[in-house]
């Protein structure tokens, strides 16, 4: 059984071998087990209440249960940039014109700015190699959503999801050699190591302040503005059927999408909704739909995907199902559809 639910301090270890197969690029999961034991600190802290919606955090994991062991991650930020800066580039365009000349331009800037300050975030979302099969990805990504719906005011009118951009196997990123190099005298694999662990004021020193054109830089560095790596395209088609779009903001390093959504419409958001559980000896799961059931329990906050009908108002589920859900018979559980219904 796959069962998605909130970080414990137990997980450290299963989460660290994550990050030892993540590779460069997933800034948010840095191999290091001090900074991930303070990440996985500050999840739990954000459960008890302790932190400011300016620090909270919560980290999700996906557990295998029949092997005991933690498979996937993924994480929201309830709001960004309101204790350090939150910087990425909007690629902005203006039309320079000659009448003399008959010349009619459209030019394209690169312009650093601090536009998601305050905005809610989906981030850190890893699954094992070995995992990546029987939707698996697709449920880690989007339970987070079923959390949101159920906790709304946590979070903010609008939220994003910072997209890893294009890089091989050794860390080379066309857009960092072409354009961040120059300005940080670093490799790309050290500048995502030191955001990871949290070093960011280099960025405020070092980056440029003033716009950059594109057509300047190498062609190898425009094409992959605003595009994603190889093993991240799924994840985009993921949240960009659910509403999420692209609108112009890059990373700065390797100028991978930033996506983003009001979170009122996106669709598994405002499709998802209570139903009563009912407890059966069994159940036959080939019927039905793909469906995320999700708890109600904010500190334990767990979530299934089961085949189940999901136009019924009743949900019925096995002792085992039950347990691993933490419910009771009659109590709610919020439920939607893995998948947007098709036209």
């Amino acid at each position: 059984m796959m069962l998605f639910r909130t970080v414990r301090h137990s997980d450290l270890k299963g989460i660290q071998a994550l990050s030892e197969r993540a590779g460069i690029g997933l800034t948010s999961l840095p191999n290091n087990l001090d900074q991930l034991r303070s990440r996985v600190t500050r999840s739990v802290d954000t459960f008890d209440g302790k932190l400011t919606r300016a620090q909270q955090g919560f980290l999700f994991v996906l557990e295998d249960t029949r092997e005991n062991r933690v498979v996937g991650v993924s994480a929201i930020e309830a709001a960004v940039g309101l204790e350090e800066p939150f910087y990425n580039f909007r690629v902005q365009r203006t039309i320079r014109s000659s009448r003399e000349l008959g010349v009619y331009k459209a030019i394209e800037a690169l312009t650093l700015e601090q536009d998601q300050t305050g905005n809610s975030e989906l981030c850190t979302l890893f699954l094992d190699p070995e995992y990546q099969k029987e939707k698996n990805g697709t449920f880690l990504s989007k339970a987070r959503f079923l959390f949101i719906a159920a906790f709304r005011d946590l979070f903010s009118k609008i939220i994003f999801a910072e997209m890893r951009g294009v890089a091989d196997e050794q860390g080379n990123s066309p857009f960092w050699n072409s354009l961040g190099q120059h300005f940080f005298g670093i490799p790309f694999s050290q500048a995502d190591y030191l955001t990871g662990i949290g070093s960011k004021t280099f960025i405020a020193e070092l980056m440029p302040l003033h716009p950059v054109y594109i057509s300047l830089l190498p062609t190898e560095a425009q094409k992959v503005i605003g595009q994603v790596h190889e093993k991240t395209v799924p994840a985009r088609a993921i949240l960009e059927k659910e509403g999420f779009s692209y609108q112009g903001h890059i990373d700065i390093f390797d100028a991978g999408a930033l996506l983003q959504a009001e979170i009122d419409r996106i669709r598994a958001v405002k499709e998802s909704r209570l139903v009563s559980v009912s407890k059966v000896k069994s159940v036959i799961r080939s019927n039905g739909v793909p469906c995320i059931v999700a708890n109600q329990h904010f500190h334990e906050f767990r979530s299934l995907l089961l085949n189940v009908a999901d136009d019924s108002n009743e949900l019925l589920l096995t002792s085992v199902e039950m347990d691993a859900l933490q419910v009771s018979d009659g109590e709610q559980v919020r439920l939607v559809s893995l998948f947007p219904k098709e036209n």
